[in-house]
């Protein structure tokens, strides 16, 4: 007997599932009824829930984001840090740190995904502007920022540093990665009225994020 479940627990069920296939086997390769055969349950239940695959796929990118948001907020509302650390650590919430997330981005990077994988950054974008630019607020409050735009700073922040540093849309050699890593700190310190070494950090991560896509493609 088919034990009945609440519909968001089938609707992360179908999810989880996919998301499996979607990173075993490709997004490309993987089909409505392997998803329907993981789950175990019928084709009209799956239509209950999603119209398409691609609809699938949009639900499960919109679920990273949303967790990253979620993150974010968590630290913007933090009473105990200063607006650069929270900066960083919201820098570093959205980062892939798990290998399911990276292994979704990459699929987001396939040729045929790549209206999904815009309308991802735009989402991200839309999302972190208010949480970021409410911190950039905070800054400016406690002295470290001097902007009579923030949320427009972030926004521009944001557009640039998603898309030019997307290893799916460019692809950047070490020292031209390396040159824009230190012209958007620069920039990210101009724009938004920091003192000069505000975002090393962030320089710091995209080089050694560099180093790493350079020791894997050694490996290969």
């Amino acid at each position: 007997m088919r034990i009945a479940k609440n519909p968001e627990e089938r609707r992360n069920e179908i999810l989880d599932a996919a998301e499996w296939l979607f990173t075993t086997k490709g997004y490309s390769n993987t089909t409505v009824n392997d998803i329907l055969q993981e789950v175990g349950i019928a084709k009209g239940t799956f239509y209950h829930y999603f119209p398409s695959k691609e609809e699938v796929m949009d639900a499960i990118v919109m679920r990273f984001i949303t967790s990253g948001v979620k993150a974010a907020k968590s630290i913007a509302s933090d009473p105990h840090l200063k607006a650069p650390e929270k900066i960083f650590r919201i820098i570093m919430a959205q980062s892939p740190d798990s290998s399911r997330k990276g292994q979704m981005i990459d699929q987001l990077h396939q040729v045929d995904n790549a209206e999904m994988h815009q309308k991802s950054l735009v989402e991200t974008i839309l999302q972190l502007t208010p949480v970021l630019a409410e911190v950039i607020e905070q800054g400016i409050k406690e002295g470290v920022f001097d902007t009579p735009y923030p949320k427009e700073m972030v926004e521009f922040l944001l557009v640039s540093s998603q898309f030019l540093f997307d290893e799916g849309i460019f692809r950047w050699a070490p020292q031209e990665l390396l040159k824009k890593a230190m012209a958007f700190t620069y920039m990210m310190e101009k724009t938004l009225g920091a003192k000069e070494g505000t975002f090393d950090y962030v320089l710091k991560m995209l080089t050694q994020s560099s180093q790493h896509h350079k020791g894997e493609e050694n490996d290969e």
